[in-house]
């Protein structure tokens, strides 16, 4: 058993490439990079789903060639017999939401025709985050050439779904650069809206994988100052490293307030 909190830690560190691409053009690729060196994940897709009743494909990426034709067909009349459909609209807001392990058995033979043994899927894990009215249901893939996940790949998955969820969802509802965006949690949110200015620019870099020396240069100050904010900032903090600088990141951008 890992210690509590290390998940969160481990976590927030190898989503770090999401967690910076939010908001940028590039987020599709970036984040399916990000799953394919966490877990070999081969494809994703993202769908919007409302209370009302509309569902959208937000995102599709990643190794399956019908994947555009696979999220239309969902979207347009498949979301209803998704046997997960029960524990996505049972989910609380803003807390994310694992869906049981893939199994064929679990859905009709139609839909398993389609989405499975056409496309060549032979294995699913998914999680999803509702932001107000709206649920982002995140779905990881892998087709037969790649085989099942294992149990280390739906362990690493379990671990990081929850990240993944909030940034893919951070995603969609705001159109703000990632430095946008940290600017935005650092003004606006405790604890980092406790640090003081200075104390906030170095974080902001820090997250944004900028050296202690780039900082210096970036900032005009002396290597001696940046290390000292850095000290100062994580003794306010509560941390001592930058993956739980990370961890208090994403903990925000989980959170509802952290998504409006």
């Amino acid at each position: 058993m890992r210690p509590h909190g290390m998940a969160s830690n481990i976590a927030a560190g190898d989503v770090t490439p999401a967690v910076l691409a939010i908001g940028r053009p590039d987020f599709p690729s970036v984040l399916i990079d990000t799953l394919r060196r966490q877990a070999d994940v081969g494809h994703c897709m993202v769908f919007a789903l409302s209370r009302a009743g509309a569902t959208h494909c937000l995102l599709d990426a990643g190794n399956i060639p019908i994947g555009g034709d696979l999220g239309a067909a969902y979207a347009g009349q498949f979301h209803e017999s998704d046997p997960n459909r029960d524990a996505l609209f049972e989910g609380e807001g803003g807390a994310s939401i694992v869906l049981p392990t893939f199994a064929p058995r679990m859905y009709g033979a139609r839909y398993r025709k389609i989405f499975f043994n056409d496309s060549g899927i032979v294995d699913k894990c998914a999680t999803a985050i509702w932001v107000e009215d709206t649920c982002f249901y995140v779905n990881f893939y892998r087709i037969a050439a790649q085989g099942r996940f294992s149990d280390a790949q739906r362990e690493r998955l379990q671990a990081i779904a929850p990240a993944i969820g909030a940034s893919v969802a951070r995603h969609f509802q705001r159109s703000a650069t990632p430095d946008q965006s940290l600017a935005a949690l650092f003004a606006t949110h405790a604890p980092l809206a406790d640090l003081t200015p200075r104390e906030r620019e170095v974080c902001r870099r820090i997250l944004e994988g900028f050296s202690s020396e780039a900082i210096s240069q970036a900032l005009g100050i002396s290597l001696h100052s940046t290390l000292t904010y850095r000290k100062r900032a994580y003794g306010r903090l509560g941390i001592s490293s930058q993956n739980e600088l990370f961890s208090i990141v994403l903990r925000l951008l989980a959170g509802p307030s952290g998504l409006n």
